[in-house]
């Protein structure tokens, strides 16, 4: 399915609209709508622009991956100065993948908000087909020249982690540090892409950012709205087995300013890992 096809599907319904409800709009028949969806045809220009002022978006988040932006992302000016904002160590995560699911074959590798590419060069570099998104026009150059000095293929894009639907299959997804990016409101349908486009015996290792009384917004932040909840990530996944989940504070500086965060942390498996 095309990222046309599905982000009609995705946004007809976050707006609580049937086919024939969008269809009624536009003045044409369910069928037509329902041949779209199912990438049988597609619509005119005309009909992209009636369609993106229905679901009030954007023709790029229709579209499904870049979209036209006024200014900078939040770290893309972080990211035009010479060093990695982020350095060069892999997360943590990746290792507990690796564990998981070592590469005995180039299992296929989704890195949700990649940044400067170190996580996703890290796994390419052990053997992982990886394909990674970010929004950040300069992260994603650096990450292509990154992949370059270690002489490894990664299928950079970019895509916003609001508006991207896969459209592929995955047997690993793996986000670092981004999540808290998804508003409340389309989280779990987010997740249940992901999940739907996960092969059986496939991971998800994701961390989120939660908000707690006792800490302080950290200065990086521009609302509390986006921290998710202690233990919301885990119910997204009540449906999978649970190989590790944890709750973490730590110190960070990121902003230049110390402060503390928390997150939690969480490997899920889709059906049972061979051997396990």
């Amino acid at each position: 399915m095309s990222y046309l096809a599905q982000n009609l599907v995705w946004f007809r319904k976050k707006n609580g609209l049937t086919q024939d409800d969008l269809a009624t709009r536009l003045g044409i028949s369910y069928q037509a709508v329902s041949k779209w969806e199912n990438n049988q045809s597609l619509p005119d220009v005309e009909q992209l622009v009636r369609i993106s002022d229905i679901f009030h978006i954007s023709m790029d988040a229709l579209m499904g991956h870049t979209p036209s932006r006024e200014k900078l992302t939040q770290y893309e000016a972080k990211y035009l100065q010479e060093d990695y904002y982020w350095g060069l160590e892999p997360s943590p995560l990746c290792y507990e993948v690796m564990r998981l699911k070592p590469p005995t074959q180039p299992w296929r590798v989704l890195d949700i908000g990649c940044g400067e590419g170190k996580d996703a060069v890290f796994f390419a570099r052990n053997g992982y087909d990886v394909s990674a998104f970010d929004l950040a026009d300069q992260g994603l150059e650096k990450a292509k020249k990154l992949a370059a000095v270690y002489g490894v293929e990664v299928n950079f894009f970019q895509a916003d982690v609001l508006d991207f639907r896969a459209n592929s299959e995955f047997d690993i997804v793996f986000s670092s540090g981004v999540l808290h990016y998804l508003t409340e409101d389309i989280r779990e349908a987010a997740i249940r892409s992901y999940k739907e486009h996960t092969a059986n015996g496939g991971i998800h290792a994701l961390n989120v950012f939660v908000s707690k009384p006792f800490l302080s917004l950290p200065p990086d932040e521009e609302s509390p709205e986006t921290l998710w909840r202690s233990g919301e990530l885990a119910m997204l996944y009540h449906d999978w087995h649970l190989r590790s989940f944890s709750e973490e504070i730590f110190d960070c500086s990121s902003s230049g300013i110390p402060h503390k965060h928390c997150m939690d942390v969480m490997i899920a498996e889709n059906g049972f890992l061979a051997g396990c």
